[in-house]
């Protein structure tokens, strides 16, 4: 009998099972599928914290979300319209988010006695028997089992068998979602093109999970979600470090400098090193430190050499690295800091998104150390982000601290190509000797308080650098005390007047006054978009502003926050842009705040919202 196909306008969808089910590689090829088939999506990777937890555990959970639709995704979802759980552990981590009437699609084979005692239910007690699921749309699938019997032919040994079981629930959801299997079997055929029994398994096993869908009487009903309207252009799935990445390619190439990153493994910003060590194509020359001082240390050591200078990391990088960050904002090199933000304090939630780290970019040095601050806000707006720091940082000489987190970093959406005539030029202008053979002056300033780029080795050029005070103009060692109230003051001055070259603060969306303005920065964009359509759509004069720019403000940000009776800012920290807020405008702010290593829900940002307002 043939299915019906019913129409969705979006589906969320959590694939959950041990770390060693292939959890992330599942929710990455339907969502590539999703892409392809031209839907707006949004996902959200959720690791364990351990390298590998004991199989079956609570704690070895992994999982990944992804909600594609038909209209704008804003964020990956807060309650699953599908659960995928591969064994009993996935299930009960993950029950209590799944809306009532969802579906629940789980391996039976992950249910044994065993499986049920690791992930601490009752003794007796299985979920899938005592009515726990009731109210749900069980399907239950002896994966594992399924999965043995198509490879039954295969010389495989029953370990390497059943690492292929995801391939059986991307087959049947695949099926369940009218979704095509080209670009998996693609993806497959290129990734294990030197092994081909494990190729042709994996093939076997979606085909039969595909298969599986598609003869089994009791599945009458298929599901498809339309393409989305999307802007002409061509696309990509992207992720955030992925994006961040050709960010900074783009601004190699823009400036005409050669790339240097230097680095030092750290999660969730390893990736960085990784992705840009594959691009030498285009003259990227990456350096894997022995430290995050080093790191840090040899990105310096590159700008002075006259590179696009950039060294990444996380929150606890960011600590360490402040001595060496200190000595870029004295020298006044041009560099890139990217701290991919996670939670914290010390090792905290290595795998977890945070954007605690707001205040250690501002203040984390000693000594009066400023440094221009911007914050990406989505996983594809990574490279204009990337690209911006890289333009402000070599225009005004200064290093300049880019953030993002754990969720932009490894979360996905659309990304449309740019066409490289669009990108703009970022002027670099080195200095020359003088023509009438004057000494040169490294810290004699332009009207916006930038100096003088020279690079080494250049006739005429000799100057004196180091951590010690300069003397205004000269550059010389000085230990006069108005001298370095008055280098202070410069330096506070120069990294202020950068609010005269950034755009001034605009709406994302709303009302330009009314009741209530969500301000937020970074990661918190889709929820706060979300919440103000929502609140929009019942009555309320609402307005949405991101800000990009934390250090320096935009010039009108205080006439902005001024039109609104209240103001909200959610941030997954607690309260440090709103303190940095009160601070500058003396504005009352409601603070909206989450820390628990996941991202706002719209559901819980709306509520506080409503009550706010009421």
């Amino acid at each position: 009998m043939k299915s019906a196909i019913l129409e969705k306008d979006d589906v969320i969808i959590k694939f959950a099972g041990d770390s060693g089910d292939g959890m992330q590689l599942t929710g990455g090829l339907f969502t590539d599928e999703a892409a392809i088939a031209g839907n707006d999506l949004a996902t959200f990777p959720d690791y364990p914290a351990e390298i590998r937890a004991p199989a079956g555990t609570l704690a070895g959970v992994s999982g990944f979300q992804l909600h594609f639709g038909s209209r704008k995704v804003y964020t990956p979802g807060d309650r699953f319209d599908v659960l995928v759980a591969m064994n009993a552990a996935a299930l009960k981590t993950n029950l209590n988010r799944v809306r009532k009437d969802g579906a629940i699609i789980v391996n039976e084979d992950g249910f044994d006695s065993k499986n049920l005692r690791l992930a601490k239910y009752p003794d007796g007690a299985n979920p899938l028997e005592d009515g726990t699921l009731d109210g749900y749309e069980v399907i239950k699938i002896q994966v594992t089992k399924m999965t043995r019997e198509a490879l039954a032919d295969s010389p495989l040994s029953m370990k390497e068998k059943d690492r292929c079981k995801n391939m059986f629930v991307l087959g049947f959801l695949l099926w369940r979602y009218n979704r095509t299997l080209d670009s998996t079997i693609k993806f497959l055929e290129t990734k294990f093109a030197k092994k081909p029994d494990i190729l042709d398994a994996n093939k076997k096993v979606l085909m039969a999970g595909y298969h599986f869908g598609d003869t089994t009487e009791t599945f009458t009903t298929r599901y498809t979600v339309r393409p989305a309207t999307l802007e002409p252009g061509t696309y990509r799935s992207i992720m955030g470090n992925d994006a961040l990445i050709l960010g900074l390619i783009a601004a190699s190439k823009k400036s005409g400098l050669p790339l240097f990153y230097g680095s030092y493994p750290i999660t969730p910003a390893s990736n960085i090193l990784h992705g840009l060590a594959k691009h030498k194509n285009f003259g990227v020359r990456t350096f894997q430190a022995e430290d995050e001082i080093a790191a840090a240390a040899s990105a310096i050591g590159a700008a002075y050499g006259g590179n696009l200078a950039v060294t990444g990391t996380s929150g606890p990088g960011l600590a360490l690295k402040g001595e060496a960050l200190g000595l870029a904002v004295m020298l006044e090199l041009p560099m890139v800091i990217v701290n991919v933000q996670r939670g914290g304090p010390s090792t905290g939630l290595p795998t977890k998104t945070e954007q605690a780290d707001l205040l250690q970019a501002l203040y984390g040095r000693n000594g009066e150390s400023p440094m221009p601050v911007i914050s990406a806000s989505t996983p594809a707006d990574c490279f204009d982000a990337a690209f911006e720091a890289c333009r402000i940082a070599l225009q005004h000489m200064t290093p300049v601290i880019l953030l993002s987190d754990g969720y932009i970093a490894n979360g996905a959406e659309p990304w449309r190509f740019p066409k490289a005539q669009d990108i703009p030029e970022i002027k670099v202008e080195f200095a020359k000797p003088s023509e009438n053979g004057e000494p040169f002056m490294p810290y004699q300033r332009d009207e916006r308080l930038v100096r003088k780029w020279a690079i080494p080795g250049t006739p005429g050029l000799v100057h004196r650098v180091g951590g010690l005070e300069k003397e205004d103009v000269t550059g010389n060692v000085s230990y006069d005390p108005a001298n370095h109230e008055h280098m202070v003051k410069t330096r506070e001055a120069k990294v202020e007047k950068i609010a005269d070259y950034i755009p001034e603060q605009k709406l994302e969306s709303g009302h330009e006054e009314g009741d209530l303005l969500l301000l937020g920065w970074g990661s918190t964009y889709g929820v706060c978009e979300a919440t103000a359509e929502r609140l929009r759509e019942v009555g309320y004069k609402v307005g949405h502003a991101h800000l990009r720019y934390l250090k320096p403000f935009p010039r009108n940000l205080g006439d902005l926050l001024g039109k609104f009776d209240k103001i909200i800012v959610p941030e997954i920290n607690n309260g440090q842009l709103a303190r940095v807020l009160r601070d500058k405008f003396l504005v009352p702010l409601i603070q909206y705040n989450k820390i628990q290593g996941v991202p706002i829900s719209t559901e819980e940002l709306y509520e506080f919202a409503l009550q706010q307002l009421k």
